[in-house]
């Protein structure tokens, strides 16, 4: 697969007080900045009552010519989103920015792992507007090709007669 775009982007997330007996809060990234912020990852940016909202660091959003197809479905939705992919570290800071894509595909895949926290945030205009340059640059439209099943011979299923070595 061949990165032809990477844009650096930053992500803020936001903790919340949670109503569970099993858990004391709860995350859940709120947007993605283009560019990386001259600030320290785990950067408190604000604190309103239970929310408290926090620069959690960077990471690289890769655009992939390959990957053409889902860029543009995302964007034809009219409110395109990016996915952002958090692990717990089980430590300080408790999370870590594994993974910002575009490709609903690629986030849904992280979702396998059940660890990971993965949500989508509105998409910025500026990487909205890149987005589209790569796909209108980039896009090649590949036909569908349905594979054809091949039917089961149904005698290669049935019984055979047992053969002894002395009938051969």
């Amino acid at each position: 697969m061949s990165t032809l775009v990477r844009i650096p982007v930053g992500v803020v997330l936001e903790r919340s007080k949670a109503s569970s007996p099993w858990i004391d809060f709860l995350w859940q990234p709120v947007a993605v900045l283009p560019g990386e912020p001259e600030a320290n990852p785990w950067t408190k940016l604000k604190e309103d009552g239970d929310r408290v909202t926090f620069y959690a660091g960077g990471a690289v959003l890769e655009f992939h010519s390959t990957d053409t197809g889902s860029y543009r479905d995302n964007l034809s939705t009219g409110q395109p989103v990016l996915w952002v992919v958090l692990r717990p570290t089980g430590t300080e800071p408790p999370f870590e920015v594994v993974c910002v894509t575009a490709d609903g595909s690629e986030g849904e895949n992280y979702t396998a792992a059940g660890n990971d926290i993965v949500d989508s945030v509105p998409m910025p205009e500026a990487i909205r507007t890149a987005l589209d340059t790569f796909v209108f640059e980039h896009h090649v439209e590949r036909p569908f090709y349905k594979r054809k099943q091949t039917r089961p011979d149904p005698e290669a299923l049935g019984r055979r007669a047992r053969v002894d070595k002395d009938d051969e």
